[in-house]
């Protein structure tokens, strides 16, 4: 059987902005996923949610109305992922193997709760996987929740969640000063990253990040303050409107297929996907996800690092090689 291969590109970084597929290719072929696989033969496909610079474009909409940024990750995995699998599906005919990194996860765990989703995947591969986030220690992340700045920012008027934006710079650097210690800005979001090579980071930011959606920013802060994976929370009186209920319906982790294989990566020093959220994700999973744990990696290292086709990239490649072989005999 053939497989297709999809990367699931937006992820937790950079003040939770969006990634796109872009980042999937940021390095030398030697040392980016999206070449690495392509060499191998794989039929990659890469994809870009709505909110970056690659998805602004909208058949009634402007980016510069409230109503185009109205949607968080839960729209991200149950319709623009949904509807990339579907597409994928139609003009391959083959079942798809998923990639995905930080948000990307969220993405995908959210997604194969949907029986019409995961009846179009074979298996699933997670990089600083993220169901839960209510462990992060990342000091400026913290810093942002504990002073309510996805609220601050819709009070502003403001919907379309862009760092590069002079506005949300002063407004960062404003919770830097005197209260966290953002020399190694990357660091202060992220946790110590072991392996990715510093002297690029200009390069790195003349790509990433991507604009997203305030709400996104508000659904991933009620994460964290909440220690849920859930759908988003209006407030009693929506969520009775909208759900039928006073809080928003869970993602049921024990409703993903036990017979789907899942191969799982995360690292030590990861300040977002940190080891006791994803103890209880693994926890709540039927299966038992093949897993492999980098004490010294970091968050971005997963995507980054100059030794990630070594320490973690060829252990994937062999998982869903593995899947190849089971299949064909």
């Amino acid at each position: 059987m053939d497989y297709s291969w999809f990367f699931i590109v937006s992820y937790v970084d950079y003040s939770k902005s969006n990634q796109s597929g872009d980042a999937w290719f940021l390095d030398s072929t030697e040392q980016s996923l999206g070449f690495i696989l392509a060499d191998q033969g794989f039929d990659v496909w890469v994809g870009n949610v709505r909110g970056t610079r690659w998805s602004h474009g909208h058949v009634s909409l402007f980016e510069t109305e409230e109503e185009f940024w109205d949607w968080s990750w839960q729209e991200l995995a149950l319709y623009d992922l949904a509807e990339m699998l579907h597409y994928i599906n139609s003009v391959t005919s083959s079942k798809i193997f998923i990639v995905g990194h930080s948000q990307g996860t969220i993405m995908s765990l959210a997604a194969l709760t949907q029986p019409d989703i995961v009846e179009m995947v074979e298996a699933a591969a997670l990089l600083s996987p993220i169901s839960y986030l209510e462990h992060v220690t990342a000091p400026l992340v913290l810093r942002m929740v504990a002073v309510h700045l996805d609220q601050m920012v819709l009070a502003m008027g403001i919907h379309q969640l862009n760092f590069r934006s002079d506005v949300l710079v002063n407004l960062v650097e404003s919770l830097c000063d005197g209260q966290v210690d953002c020399t190694d800005f990357l660091s202060s979001i992220t946790g110590q990253n072991c392996c990715f090579n510093k002297t690029r980071m200009n390069f790195y930011l003349e790509y990433e990040p991507h604009p997203s959606s305030v709400k996104n920013l508000r659904h991933l802060f009620q994460m964290i303050r909440q220690g849920t994976f859930a759908w988003y929370d209006y407030g009693i009186l929506k969520n009775l409107l909208t759900y039928g209920q006073l809080k928003p319906p869970a993602f049921d982790l024990n409703s993903i297929p036990e017979s789907l294989p899942i191969w799982m990566s995360y690292g030590g020093n990861d300040a977002l996907a940190d080891a006791t959220d994803v103890q209880r994700t693994l926890e709540e999973l039927p299966s038992k996800p093949e897993l492999l744990y980098l004490d010294n990696y970091g968050h971005i290292d997963f995507l980054l690092s100059v030794k990630a086709n070594r320490d973690i990239y060829d252990h994937m490649i062999r998982f869903f090689r593995s899947l190849e072989k089971s299949s064909s005999s």
